[in-house]
């Protein structure tokens, strides 16, 4: 009977925790449907590794090591010592994305890059809260609304608050709809939000855009070495898309092989929400600052839209809708739809989708190359 009991004795208030934290990303995953692929595995995997003596983790039992376990097996090898996992999704990332909107507006990928402000914003903030710099860098990265580029980013610097990122990155990802409205609105005014755009847009054709995923490789794989991994598969995958004659494959890669990584990811990354490293007023600060940042990306790509149309005023030319600034972050598409939604309750009738698609995608590209900048330059400090 004491041998039956000795895992419920054995669990601690902070693995209760634990078990609440998971039911509560389970919920969110089922009733809610925020991002489900992530948060459900991500919720069932943290209750998994905080049971008592769990044969997903290695640990010492009655004096004996067990054989590997297979979530730690999983982290360890897929994440720990090849961060191959958050690398291959980027494939099917990009091989989701049509950058047709971008190419045929190309001025969009401004308005991605101002928004990612607040990834340096939330870098700053948090070293001067007391974290050290390849924690701060990695909190940072929340800020690009991007799970696997959050991941991967703490694991190459080795910050010991993976989890925590993780949960806090894919959390924000699936509340854009609550927390974008609420920032563009704090900068922006009524008059502002209704700003009409016309939607002409160029032809692209089938060589450029096959061409464009070869040459931003190149480019920022000569500017920043360190994003190669990250760009380079993302536009594998769009090139994948893009060039015609892999159909099959391109499919496989939107669908069976994104879903099989994308689950796999989810539940190996509860390896990190162990209640030891996961329940501590760090991971609180985590969260705040993810929000921080997210804020400060949406607002930072609004002020830049508001900028540019003090210029095109003074060259007599119409402004452009300042919400379209607040899309430049990586949760595409649902920042764009949750843009097109406030512009069509601001004024019924107004459409400036596909504008917001544009910055949308480059927001994705951006987002990716800021992770690999941010690499690049801490590596630098460390």
């Amino acid at each position: 009977m004491s041998f039956l009991l000795e895992g419920i004795t054995a669990v601690t208030w902070q693995q209760a925790v634990m078990y609440v934290v998971g039911i509560i990303l389970i919920w969110l995953a089922v009733k809610k449907e925020y991002e489900p692929s992530l948060l459900l595995p991500l919720g069932f995997g943290a209750i998994l590794v905080n049971l008592p003596y769990s044969g997903v983790v290695d640990q010492m039992v009655q004096g004996k090591i067990p054989a590997a376990g297979i979530i730690e097996w999983l982290f360890k090898t897929g994440i720990e010592a090849s961060e191959a996992m958050p690398i291959l999704l980027f494939i099917g990332i990009g091989a989701m994305i049509d950058f047709g909107p971008l190419l045929s507006q190309p001025v969009l990928f401004l308005f991605g890059a101002a928004a990612q402000f607040g990834i340096f914003a939330a870098i700053l903030i948090a070293c001067l809260m007391g974290f050290d710099l390849r924690d701060a860098a990695s909190i940072g990265i929340i800020g690009a609304a991007d799970g696997p580029t959050s991941i991967l980013v703490s694991q190459v610097l080795g910050s010991g608050y993976i989890g925590p990122i993780a949960v806090a990155a894919y959390s924000y990802m699936a509340l854009v709809p609550i927390i974008q409205p609420f920032a563009i609105r704090l900068v922006t005014t009524r008059k502002e939000r209704r700003i009409h755009m016309e939607y002409n847009p160029k032809s692209v054709n089938k060589q450029l855009r096959i061409a464009f995923p070869i040459a931003v490789t190149i480019i920022v794989g000569l500017i920043s070495p360190q994003s190669v991994a990250l760009v380079g598969f993302l536009m594998f995958g769009n090139l994948l898309r893009e060039c015609g004659v892999l159909g099959s494959l391109s499919q496989t890669a939107q669908n069976e092989f994104a879903n099989i990584i994308t689950l796999l990811l989810g539940i190996t990354i509860s390896f990190s929400m162990r209640a030891e490293q996961f329940v501590n007023p760090a991971t609180l600060m985590i969260m705040v600052l993810g929000l921080v940042a997210f804020v400060f990306d949406t607002a930072g790509g609004v002020l830049f839209a508001k900028l540019i149309n003090v210029f095109l005023k003074m060259a007599g030319k119409k402004p452009v809708n300042p919400m379209i600034g607040g899309c430049g972050i990586s949760a595409f598409p649902m920042s764009s739809r949750v843009v097109q939604k406030m512009a069509a309750r601001e004024e019924p009738g107004n459409i400036i989708l596909m504008q917001a698609a544009g910055t949308n995608v480059s927001g994705q590209v951006a987002s990716v190359i800021a992770g690999g900048l941010v690499i690049s330059i801490v590596s630098q400090y460390l």
